[in-house]
């Protein structure tokens, strides 16, 4: 198991926030402060401290790490196409990579080069993935999607495709081919007097450890700053229920708690003046009583209050409504009787009305008074009547008749629902409203509460009204005018009644010592909640803070890098050996990094399993003042070589830019180191460096290994449009021959067309290549490479094929400056005619005659010269 699957693994028993983190560590050069504060975010989370940006884990997942492949398999790119929405690279653009030797990719700054690079690292699960790939910019969103490519590689001979995509898992099977970043075995400088060196992979325990500390230091600044002054509470300590909630105030406590406490109801408060008041009272039997009998005087009030509120309250109307409902019914009933009665006889109108029936009763009343043995229904037609005095004759039939009316079940119900009505309509609406209020009253009720005195006038005027209302309603039957009723006045009095009971009560027992010192407890813990309502708000935010310094010290556990070392140590057991420390001293001498020397020293600090390379120099300095930057760089490549020379696999490596920071020196030391690996595997270059590509090819021609070379530039079409050919300043001597030729081309035809312009500027371009070409052919053809611009080296065995004659000097001055005549467009400036097509290409092919010549000439020199003096080629 390779040592990133290792961690993968490890991280599984971390939290998330802590997997998260390796992932960070995994794919970025370094964690920024945003990085620092996502993680410790997740971290306040994961202990109960929300996130206002509800920020979620995203822990390391497989898809993150490389695969390990087979021993003995060989993983090879042959191409990688087909790239949508990468940056601004062209559609239809293709990188091919040959399957053996070394391929290199040259693209100046700016030229798309980085696109494909990019692309690599995160199809190849490379470690520095920090580079974003966005999407064309200059397409409209609409027409934006997802990055993706087309790799067209071998897999131990079998070729097949895979496809990535940026929001999908990368193919497995390209994280056999290693990418060079410079996070490789990356190195770090300790400040101390040695060099220490962290394999691939392990790094991240002591990145971790690091993260780990600087969020340590954060969270102990927030304990700081969230630090809690309790002794402002101190005077509320005590033996109360409050004192003993603030002396044993933590995070824990309970705000609904402090909240009921701090909170008094208005009877509670009421209580609390009582005490104060008898407390302080010299003779509190005699206030007491005096209290009693104000108590019962507004009480005796309250109950006539009630009385009449009782009298007109709602539920009494709907008694009266009832009753005179029911009344109305069966008098309706009792007319329809009588005149069902009195049908076929000549009576009087209204007889067995209402008034009827009072003047029938009163006769009744009557008859008994004249003789109480004899009723009305009793009498003869000899009996005189009792209004006239006269003989009733036929009349007493008729008030035989008129008994049997009134003795009829309709006048009887008649008769029982008036009886009913009256006796709840008349207490309602007969008996007078009258509270007996008087101003002496009402003064000492002012005395009391000012705004009930106030109030109960209106109210007994308020009660007035209803009941006219209500009378008024019964009389004419429409009920729709009726007052509401008043407000419950009586209520407000027996409360103050009740209340000077208790302040009655409250002296009384403030005249027993027992029932004092009860009392004053009582308004001690009545006290200590005022205070406490006082101070509430900065209680609360006390104990929310002690509840977030809780939460806060519950994170430290997890910052803790005891766990981190010992992994890191465990992994480095199994991946540091000998073998690697031979491997890497062979590559720090192959690219000479001072004298360093690997001595298997193993310890662990903060995380960090350490390798010690002892810097044998003199010099009690630190390594940061020893080693320059491109030093440093050149120890991460020797650190990448070293490890990938153990790795039992033949997979393809690519590095991007490996040269940057490197003096022209080092950079020949990388070349030659590059094309070595390029004899027994795949290797890939992106670059930016044509020196670093020259030394590349030649180092190459010199150790039999082919070198591939393609650009990509921008182009009208996009960027990163590729071609086989490298820029006119990558090409040799006979390549650009060839280039300038194909400009030959297009000055013969638009001079064909008589496009006067167009040849003016192909010819001119022309004629401007030409005469670096003969500037270039000095450098390659006539002095051999000797001498290179930018090389530090003068390569003097080449020697053996130069000469220089006086024809040669001749020749280069004559081209040199016919070309300088018409480069830049100076012709027509010194008026001078352009040559035409036909000159041009003898002129170019004048040029390619010199480097044939030249060439064959160097060739038999040395050749020659070699075996005059004994040399053997």
């Amino acid at each position: 198991m390779s040592i990133l699957e290792e961690v993968f693994k490890w991280t599984t028993t971390l939290p998330p926030w802590q997997s998260d983190a390796v992932a960070r560590l995994l794919t970025k050069v370094d964690l920024d402060q945003n990085d620092d504060a996502d993680l410790l975010a997740l971290l306040y989370s994961a202990n109960g401290i929300p996130d206002p940006q509800g920020r979620t884990a995203k822990p390391l997942s497989q898809d993150q790490v490389p695969v390990a492949a087979a021993p003995e398999s060989a993983v090879l790119l042959h191409a990688m196409k087909q790239l949508h929405h990468v940056n601004a690279i062209a559609s239809d653009q293709s990188v091919t990579v040959a399957p053996t030797g070394l391929t290199v990719i040259y693209g100046d700054n700016g030229s798309g080069k980085s696109g494909y690079s990019r692309v690599l690292k995160r199809a190849c699960r490379a470690r520095d993935q920090s580079e974003p790939i966005h999407p064309n910019a200059n397409l409209p969103v609409s027409q934006g999607g997802v990055a993706q490519a087309t790799f067209e590689i071998s897999v131990n001979g079998v070729d097949q495709e895979v496809v990535w995509r940026l929001d999908a898992a990368p193919p497995a099977e390209l994280s056999s081919i290693a990418v060079f970043d410079a996070r490789c075995a990356k190195a770090y400088l300790e400040q101390e007097n040695d060099f220490s060196y962290v394999p691939y992979g392990l790094d991240v325990f002591g990145s971790l450890a690091r993260l780990s500390q600087r969020l340590k230091l954060k969270v102990d600044q927030q304990v700081l700053t969230s630090a809690v002054d309790l002794g402002a509470f101190a005077h509320l300590r005590g033996e109360t229920a409050v004192g003993r909630q603030i002396a044993t105030l933590t995070g824990k406590s309970k705000p609904e708690m402090i909240e009921a406490l701090a909170s008094l109801s208005a009877e509670e408060l009421a209580r609390r003046a009582d005490l104060e008041t008898s407390l302080k009272e010299n003779n509190p039997r005699e206030k007491a009583q005096a209290l009693r009998i104000r108590a019962r005087r507004w009480a005796t009030l309250a109950s006539k209050v009630a009385e009449q509120e009782a009298r007109l309250s709602d539920a009494a109307l709907a008694v009266v409504r009832q009753a005179a409902d029911e009344y109305r019914t069966a008098k309706a009933a009792a007319e329809l009787a009588a005149k069902l009665h009195s049908d076929g006889e000549k009576l009087l109108p209204g007889t067995g009305g209402e008034a009827w029936r009072e003047l029938y009763e009163a006769a009744k009343r009557f008859a008994a008074q004249v003789d109480s043995d004899k009723a009305i229904g009793d009498l003869t037609p000899e009996d005189a009547c009792l209004l006239c005095q006269q003989p009733l004759k036929e009349g007493a039939a008729r008030m035989h008749r008129f008994e049997a009316f009134v003795q009829a079940e309709a006048e009887k119900l008649h008769a029982a629902k008036k009886g009913a009505l009256g006796a709840v309509y008349v207490p309602m609406t007969k008996q007078a409203i009258a509270l007996g209020l008087d101003e002496a009253l009402l003064l000492a009720l002012r005395s009391e509460d000012e705004e009930l005195a106030d109030g109960l006038p209106i109210h007994e005027a308020a009660l007035l009204a209803r009941q006219q209302s209500i009378r008024k309603a019964a009389e004419s039957n429409d009920w729709s005018g009726v007052l509401s009723a008043a407000a419950i006045f009586s209520q407000r009095l027996s409360q103050l009644s009740a209340q000077l009971d208790l302040s009655a009560k409250a002296l009384e027992e403030a005249s027993d010592e027992a029932a004092r010192k009860a009392m004053q407890a009582e308004l001690g813990e009545l006290d200590a909640r005022v205070q406490l309502g006082l101070v509430k708000d900065a209680v609360l935010s006390a104990v929310a803070k002690l509840a977030y310094i809780t939460k806060l010290k519950a994170c430290l556990p997890a910052l803790r890098t005891n766990g981190i070392s010992t992994k890191a140590s465990e992994l480095a057991e199994q991946v540091v050996s000998k073998e690697l420390a031979d491997a890497l001293n062979r590559e720090f001498a192959a690219l000479r990094v001072h004298a360093l020397r690997v001595s298997a020293q193993s310890r662990s600090e903060r995380g960090k399993p350490l390798h010690r390379l002892r810097l044998e120099l003199p010099q009690s300095r630190t390594p940061s003042e020893i080693l320059s930057e491109g030093e440093q760089r050149a120890i991460a490549i020797a650190s990448f070589m070293a490890e990938i020379s153990l790795n039992a696999q033949t997979s393809g490596i690519v590095f991007d830019d490996p040269v940057c920071s490197l003096d022209h020196r080092r950079r020949e030391l990388v070349a030659k180191r590059l094309v070595e690996e390029a004899a027994k595997r795949q290797v890939i270059v992106f670059t930016h460096d044509l020196y670093f590509l020259k030394l590349l090819a030649d180092d190459g021609k010199r150790l039999g290994v082919s070198v591939q070379t393609q650009s990509v530039s921008r182009q009208q079409q996009g960027f990163g449009v590729t071609s086989a050919d490298l820029p006119f300043e990558g090409k040799t001597s006979s390549q650009r021959v060839g280039f300038v030729k194909t400009i030959q081309v297009l000055a013969a035809k638009a001079y064909g067309l008589n496009d006067q312009e167009n040849y003016q500027i192909q010819t001119v371009r022309a004629y401007t290549l030409l005469r670096l070409a003969w500037e270039r052919s000095v450098e390659e053809v006539l002095l051999r490479n000797v001498v290179i611009r930018f090389r530090k080296s003068v390569d003097t065995q080449r020697l053996a094929g130069v000469t220089v004659s006086d024809e040669d000097y001749a020749r280069v001055n004559e081209g040199m400056t016919k070309c300088s005549n018409y480069a830049h467009d100076r012709a027509e400036i010194a008026g001078i005619a352009l040559p035409d097509p036909d000159e041009l290409l003898a002129d170019i092919l004048s040029f390619e005659s010199f480097i044939k010549e030249v060439n064959a000439r160097s060739l038999t020199t040395e050749s020659a010269r070699r075996k005059g003096a004994g040399v053997v080629a």
